[in-house]
């Protein structure tokens, strides 16, 4: 239920913007989600759909998701790779050395607003 909260926070910092650059309505947000952030973005819809429409200044605001492909890098070889496809373990040379390079965020992208 941790995207409740993510939609809770987004609302927070749109408020903010919304304050200070004197906007009335927001119609529509641009986020960019990590493919492994573990946000079920369906479930987030949702949550969005039912919160805006208690919210004034998100009240007919449309939101827009995109993904950002998860990519690991490999601490042995040096190479990057598809984490979904692959996991933790590099398939260029088998090491488990490996971290997250993209694919955990979520990003507002763009504010569309009056």
């Amino acid at each position: 239920m941790h995207e409740l909260g993510i939609v809770l926070h987004i609302a927070d910092t749109l408020d903010e913007t919304a304050k200070t650059n004197n906007l009335k309505k927001i119609s529509s947000v641009t986020l960019k989600v990590g493919e492994v952030s573990g946000i079920m973005t369906d479930y987030f819809i949702d949550c969005w759909n039912y919160f805006k429409v208690r919210h004034p200044l998100l009240q007919d605001s449309e939101l827009k998701i995109e993904t950002i492909p998860a990519v690991t890098m490999c601490g042995s070889c040096g190479r990057t790779y598809e984490t979904v496809k692959y996991g933790r373990t590099c398939p260029h040379c088998g090491s488990g050395e490996t971290w997250l390079l993209t694919g955990n965020e979520c990003i507002i992208k763009e504010i569309e607003a009056e």
